[in-house]
């Protein structure tokens, strides 16, 4: 099993930057794929991006503005986000499974609580 404990949400500004964070614990944290989610009021839950267990590979549904990385050393999952809009605003979730090449909720295994990201003038 795998503890997951997200962080960094907030309020920020239409084109600002925010790095969210999500802190692993209970088993070997590179052994996981890992991905964020987002979830914004009405909406179903949508990938945002995913990372394999190594770091060597990377994946966006939405290319441009995000950015998804993990130091395992420190059992930590990073979400750098830039040029946020209104739209972004949602709250992000961290999840980790084994495997790769998935898409939806569905297939991940451990959830975090989430982190609320505001994005409003």
């Amino acid at each position: 099993q795998v503890q997951l404990v997200e962080s960094g949400g907030g309020l920020v500004q239409p084109g600002g930057s925010l790095r969210l964070s999500c802190a692993a614990s209970g088993s070997t944290f590179s052994t996981y794929s890992m991905a964020w989610f987002r979830q914004g009021p009405g909406n179903k839950r949508d990938l945002v991006a995913a990372i394999t267990g190594s770091g060597g590979s990377t994946y966006y549904p939405v290319k441009g503005r995000f950015t998804i990385s993990r130091d395992n050393a420190k059992s930590t999952l990073y979400l750098e986000m830039n040029s946020l809009k209104p739209e972004d605003t949602a709250v992000y979730f961290c999840a980790a499974t084994t495997g790769w090449g998935f898409r939806s909720s569905a297939a991940m295994r451990y959830w975090g609580k989430g982190t609320l990201v505001t994005v409003s003038e």
